[in-house]
């Protein structure tokens, strides 16, 4: 991949993967606030699979659905291949950060999709490497 801008931009996407991976590691690591550990997991894969698509200038849509931005993807990208795994992650991008009806996380939940999104962040430059991409020393 030679254009730099489009390096910095997919570099961009992943620091924020990371970033919010990291805060909702640390959120489950102190016992704290299961639906925000949520909520920053759903984030974190969001992003990874958004980073993806703009390192493969394939225009997405401004949705929280993972299963449904996966299948944007095309063939060759490991979150290609089980789109529905992370629809229950989907779950955690909206609804349950406000107060309503839905039952509130729990450690379980929060565990759950904290392991469901490292793994699709772990997955993701993996991916990006194979098809080319290098990431740029500096962000």
């Amino acid at each position: 991949m030679s254009d730099p801008e489009l390096v910095r931009e997919v570099a961009r996407w992943l620091r924020h993967a990371r970033d919010d991976l990291t805060v909702a590691e640390l959120i489950l690591d102190h016992g704290q606030v299961p639906r925000a550990a949520c909520f920053n997991a759903q984030q974190c894969a969001e992003k990874a699979i958004k980073g993806s698509l703009v390192f493969l200038q394939i225009p997405f849509r401004k949705i929280h659905d993972l299963e449904a931005l996966c299948k944007e993807l095309p063939d060759g990208w490991s979150l290609a291949e089980d789109p529905a795994r992370l629809s229950d992650l989907s779950e955690w991008a909206v609804e349950p950060r406000y107060p309503g009806d839905l039952p509130g996380a729990t450690e379980a939940d929060a565990k759950a999709a904290v392991e469901e999104a490292r793994d699709a962040y772990e997955t993701t430059p993996e991916d990006l490497a194979r098809h080319g991409y290098s990431p740029p020393d500096e962000v």
